[in-house]
């Protein structure tokens, strides 16, 4: 059985997507290129919401075969959208 409980799987998830896009609108207002606005979320906006989280379900993959344990698997990609949203936002706090 997982600890967590599934809408809070979904909040995270979902908190991670809005605060990767949340400074794109921004950019966009202030006049930044379009095209250098989608390249640059292109890149960071996968990598935050579905990157941390798939890294911490390799290591969850990893951990239940080598050593035997019986980690959920929504137990670790909440962890994943955790750490995303918590690196965001110190991301942000740093550079405003």
């Amino acid at each position: 059985r997982s600890l967590v409980p599934k809408s809070i799987t979904i909040g995270l998830a979902v908190f991670a997507l809005v605060l990767s896009l949340a400074g794109y609108g921004f950019r966009l207002m202030i006049g930044d290129d379009v095209g250098t606005v989608l390249r640059h979320a292109a890149v960071v906006v996968p990598a935050f919401v579905l990157g941390i989280p798939l890294f911490f379900w390799l290591g969850l993959r990893l951990l239940n075969k080598v050593k035997g344990m019986h980690i959920e698997t929504r137990n670790a990609l909440t962890l994943g959208w955790l750490t995303a949203c918590v690196a965001m936002l110190w991301l942000m706090g740093l550079y405003s």
